[in-house]
């Protein structure tokens, strides 16, 4: 590899992980092309990207940036694995690879500038999409807001079931008789 193609490929590395808020780093030992393509195209289709890289060339794009813990988790046959969308999204779609066996694993990651392990990916794999956290989340701050509203009803319900129970009573006495 000549040095302008070395420097475009740290370029590539460093202009991606410059929009990405995770970065994982993946172990892969005898994976098919098949294999390899398949989990390119799954990654692909939530704008994330697999880029194998020389480590040497990986530690210099992530030199002096907020990924540099992923230093630690390179040697070896590496990927990068990045993703300009959802974090936890590629969190499960990096899980769901799980039936590679021992072709493929996670060895670390980081995310947004903290060093996470391989179970703390799976823990944030498991998490709900972003989507219902916002809806669990609003529903938490309405709540004491539909309370106070169902409180100041009450009392109003309470009257109007009250007038509606005496005028059965008194203008229905003939019809509770009959019965």
């Amino acid at each position: 590899m000549k040095k302008e193609q070395k420097t475009a490929t740290v370029e590539q590395i460093g202009e991606r992980l410059g929009r990405t808020r995770l970065a994982l780093i993946s172990e892969h030992r005898g994976m098919t092309v098949a294999e390899t393509t398949e989990m390119r195209r799954k990654l692909r289709a939530i704008r994330g990207e697999l880029k194998v890289a020389k480590n040497t060339l990986i530690r210099r794009a992530i030199k002096d940036t907020r990924f540099a813990a992923l230093d630690s988790h390179l040697g070896g046959p590496v990927g990068l694995i990045t993703g300009t969308a959802d974090p936890v999204e590629l969190a499960k779609t990096v899980s769901s690879f799980k039936d590679l066996g021992d072709k493929f694993k996670i060895r670390g990651g980081v995310l947004d500038g903290r060093p996470l392990t391989a179970e703390e990916i799976q823990a944030l794999a498991t998490l709900p999409p972003r989507e219902v956290v916002l809806g669990q989340l609003l529903a938490v701050i309405n709540a004491p807001a539909t309370r106070m509203v169902r409180l100041l009803n009450e009392p109003a319900s309470a009257l109007a079931r009250l007038v509606d129970a005496i005028g059965k009573k008194a203008g229905g006495s003939g019809e509770v008789a009959a019965q």
